[in-house]
């Protein structure tokens, strides 16, 4: 009997102390408080890491595999730093106006050196030649001639010497210009190779778009950067980060270095004019055609200009910022804006310039509603790929 009851005694002391461990279990946080720093244990019956798991429908998931790249996230744009400013600053006496400087700005394409070549060692020496004959004679007119020195005036009406030289010399001089100047024309209206890269630049009351048609459809809208005290409180505004006064744009475009240029212009409204002063290209943009240029740019940097046709009232408010970069990183800009880069020998399939063409703008991008985008606003419109700022003629810049 006694070892009966020291027998229930272990029992019953057996059967408490699990009691009491399961009310302990049962009353144990679902989650240690070092859950960050420790491992969930594998759960019963769950496939182990790196396994193959069975659907019910009976397909078979692929193991994961430890370090396996997921999806990258979309590309940063190359030209920009982590806070949205540009990286490629402008710099001094290159690309834009500078002050106290007299003279073309420095060429940075093959035409606009020629062109500069042509203007220095050529036109400036004849024409300043020219203007000082010209002063000296008048001088010695005045003198020589005068009525204290030559109180009987000649009756002379003809000289045979005098009248070759005053039509042959000019004649001479405007052949020896003929010839530097219709090689520069040539070389600016030479079509552009294969492998050129296309830029669309369409002109609109007032701000520009542009696209890449070789390249997936990228498109860009530019719209001047207002000044600190013209904007709203929270809205971009213009720093000497992004350009001159008046020159800098919310965005810039890209191009590469050392690679050929077909730029192509039309517009949607008047007729306007895209001209950059730094790589000798004017050309006009008319509504229903398609004018066409090519131009290798060949030192990188940021080069500004402005449109160079009467448009309307806020003609003097449509500038145009230029980012010139190496190849490489164009691509990555062209892939950050989800284009694509063609092949290096695969053609342009942009359409070349066609005269009297009233269908050569059907495939420009329509203006926006009303006069312009909204202010300093960031649009999402498909296929464009970057933000636009816009300026409408109401909120304006005509003070400035």
């Amino acid at each position: 009997m006694a070892g009966m009851g020291l027998s229930g005694l272990k029992l019953a002391l057996l059967g408490a102390g699990l009691a009491i461990a399961g009310v302990g279990h049962a009353a144990a946080p679902a989650t240690p408080p070092n859950v960050g720093t420790q491992a969930a244990a594998p759960q019963v019956g769950a496939p182990p890491p790196g396994s193959a798991e069975a659907k019910p429908d009976g397909t078979v998931t692929p193991p994961a595999t430890a370090g396996a790249a997921q999806p990258d996230a979309a590309a940063a744009d190359p030209t920009l730093n982590a806070d949205g400013t540009p990286r490629l600053l402008p710099a001094e006496n290159q690309g834009q106006p500078s002050p106290r400087v007299i003279g073309l700005q420095e060429q940075v394409t093959p035409n606009g050196q020629e062109a500069a070549r042509f203007h220095n060692h050529l036109l400036m020496p004849v024409l300043t030649a020219i203007v000082l004959l010209v002063l000296a004679l008048l001088i010695w007119v005045v003198i020589r001639y005068r009525a204290a020195a030559h109180p009987n005036p000649s009756r002379t009406s003809h000289n045979t010497m005098i009248e070759i030289l005053w039509t042959a010399v000019p004649v001479l001089i405007l052949a020896v210009f003929a010839v530097p100047s219709i090689r520069l024309l040539a070389h600016q209206y030479k079509p552009a190779p294969e492998n050129a890269v296309t830029l669309k630049a369409i002109g609109n009351q007032w701000f520009w778009t542009y696209e890449y048609p070789d390249n997936g459809g990228v498109s860009v809208t530019a719209n001047m950067l207002k000044e600190r005290d013209q904007v709203a409180p929270g809205q971009r505004y213009r720093t000497d980060a992004d350009g001159p006064r008046l020159l800098a744009t919310d965005n810039r475009i890209v191009l590469p270095v050392g690679v050929p240029i077909r730029l192509i212009t039309t517009a949607n409204d008047v007729i306007h004019s895209w001209a950059i002063p730094s790589f000798w290209i004017k050309l006009d943009a008319i509504p229903g055609r398609l004018n066409e240029t090519s131009f290798t740019i060949e030192k990188p940097g940021v080069y500004f200009g402005q449109c160079s046709e009467l448009c309307g009232a806020r003609h003097a408010y449509m500038p145009i910022a230029i980012d010139a970069v190496p190849p490489a990183e164009f691509a990555a800009w062209i892939r950050a804006k989800g284009g694509t880069m063609p092949g290096e020998a695969q053609p342009s399939a942009a359409a070349p310039a066609q005269p009297s063409s009233d269908a050569a703008d059907d495939t420009s991008t329509p203006a926006a509603g009303g006069d312009g985008p909204t202010v300093n606003a960031t649009a999402a419109a498909t296929p464009i790929t970057q933000g636009a700022t816009g300026n409408p003629a109401g909120a304006g810049n005509a003070d400035q």
